[in-house]
C-alpha cells in the first residue's frame, strides 16, 4: 500500500506547476512520433501472425460438419476485437513502450539530469511524465485499431489462400450478429491500458535509485508490474462493462 501511495501522490505532482501549452505540446508531438508511429510495424506484424493463427486453430476445433465456416471468421472476429487486439496488444506496449520510458527515465535520475530539472524551479514530474502519458492515451487506441484491422486481414489471407474458408464466408461472418458496442468496449480498454502502462512505468523509472544496475531491475519491474495491471483491469472492466 505505500507504494501505491507514493503512485497516487505521483499523479497528482503531475498536474501542479505546469509548464506553458506550446512546451507540452512539441513534448507530446515528440513521445507521439515515438511511441506510436515507430510502434506500428511491430504491432502490424504481431496482430497479423495472431488473426493468421486464430484463424487455423479455430478451423482446426470445429469438428463437427453442422457448423457452418462463416462462423469461424465470427470467432476471429470476436476473439480479436474484444481480447486479441486490446489486451495482447498491451502486453507487448509494456514491453516495448512501457520498458523504454522506465529504462530513460531510470538513467535521467542516475545521472542527476532529473536533480538538474528541480534545480531549476522546473517540476520534473509534470515536464517528463506528462506529456508520455498523454501521448500514449493518443496513440495507444490507434495501434489497437491498427492491430485488430491487421489481424483480420491476416485471418482473411490465411482462410481463403489456405482453403479454410470461402472469402464470402469470412466476410458473412464478419458481419454476422455485429454489436457495435464491442468496438467501444476494446477502445475504453485500450485508453485504460494506456494509461496504466504509461503511468506504472514511468513511476518505476522515475524513482529509480541507484546505478545502471538499478535501471535495469527498475525496468522489469515496470513491465512486470504493468502487465499484471493491465490483466487486473482487463477482468475488472469485463465484469463492470461487459458482462450483461
Amino acid at each position: 500500500m505505500k507504494g501505491f501511495g507514493r503512485y497516487m501522490i505521483f499523479l497528482g505532482s503531475l498536474i501542479v506547476r505546469r509548464e506553458t501549452f506550446k512546451t507540452y505540446y512539441k513534448l507530446t508531438i515528440d513521445e507521439c512520433i515515438l511511441i506510436g508511429v515507430k510502434s506500428i510495424a511491430l504491432v502490424a506484424l504481431v496482430a497479423t501472425f495472431i488473426g493468421a493463427v486464430t484463424t487455423v486453430q479455430t478451423a482446426y476445433n470445429m469438428v463437427s460438419p453442422l457448423i457452418p465456416r462463416y462462423i469461424i471468421a465470427q470467432v476471429v472476429r470476436e476473439m480479436t476485437v474484444l481480447e486479441l487486439a486490446p489486451t495482447i496488444m498491451a502486453i507487448i506496449y509494456a514491453g516495448k513502450v512501457g520498458s523504454s520510458m522506465a529504462g530513460g527515465l531510470g538513467t535521467m535520475r542516475i545521472t542527476e539530469q532529473i536533480d538538474a530539472l528541480e534545480v531549476m524551479g522546473i517540476n520534473s514530474a509534470s515536464y517528463l511524465v506528462l506529456p508520455k502519458i498523454v501521448a500514449s492515451l493518443m496513440m495507444y487506441p490507434l495501434l489497437v485499431i491498427v492491430a485488430g484491422g491487421c489481424a483480420l486481414m491476416g485471418g482473411y489471407i490465411v482462410g481463403t489462400v489456405g482453403d479454410i474458408v470461402t472469402p464470402t464466408d469470412f466476410i458473412y461472418g464478419l458481419r454476422f450478429y455485429f454489436d457495435p458496442y464491442s468496438i467501444i468496449f476494446a477502445l475504453i480498454k485500450s485508453f485504460v491500458f494506456a494509461f496504466l502502462i504509461s503511468s506504472i512505468s514511468s513511476f518505476k523509472g522515475y524513482f529509480t535509485q541507484g546505478g545502471a544496475l538499478e535501471v535495469g531491475i527498475a525496468t522489469t519491474a515496470a513491465v512486470t508490474t504493468s502487465i499484471i495491471a493491465v490483466l487486473l483491469s482487463d477482468y475488472l472492466l469485463a465484469q463492470l462493462l461487459y458482462v450483461r
